[in-house]
């Protein structure tokens, strides 16, 4: 799934949070330097799901989707990140576009804070943690790109 010149992607870039209810959903400027939280979807039915995906993938021109991939803390991967791989596969099938993975260790947890700090209560926290740790993925996503792109120019 990932491509191996993914650094010259260019346009804007979807990014899921994959949740058990809720997939959190950011999206990044064409340029790739800033990501944005676009909000939640509602997981449904899967086909419902990935056509919902789909639409914004139009609507954003995405040129690819990230997806949050969760790795243990010792970096191994889990029945979480293999429910991902098997979500990330469905959803190529429906897409003509590149799905690339992202760790997203701690993304959630960094989410939860940073709302918290803005002094959200339960319920609006809650509502808001899956479209900030979705876009925790994605600017790790273009900052991680950008920092491959500096090497092969001998920055």
């Amino acid at each position: 799934m990932n491509v191996p010149d993914s650094a010259r992607l260019t346009g804007s870039l979807l990014a899921l949070d994959l949740g058990e209810k809720r997939i959190g959903v950011a999206v990044c400027d064409p340029e790739g330097l800033v990501a944005v939280p676009l909000g939640t979807l509602t997981r449904e039915p899967l086909k419902a799901t990935l056509c919902r995906i789909g639409e914004l993938v139009r609507e954003k021109e995405a040129a690819a989707v990230v997806i949050g991939l969760p790795r243990r803390t010792d970096g191994s991967e889990g029945p979480e990140a293999v429910a991902a791989r098997d979500f990330a596969r469905m959803l190529a099938s429906h897409l003509s576009i590149p799905i690339l993975f992202q760790d997203e260790r701690f993304t959630t947890a960094q989410a939860e804070r940073s709302l918290r700090m803005a002094e959200l209560t339960g319920p609006e926290r809650r509502r808001r943690v899956d479209a900030v740790a979705a876009t925790l993925i994605l600017q790790g996503y273009l900052d991680r790109r950008r920092q491959v792109q500096r090497r092969e120019q001998g920055f």
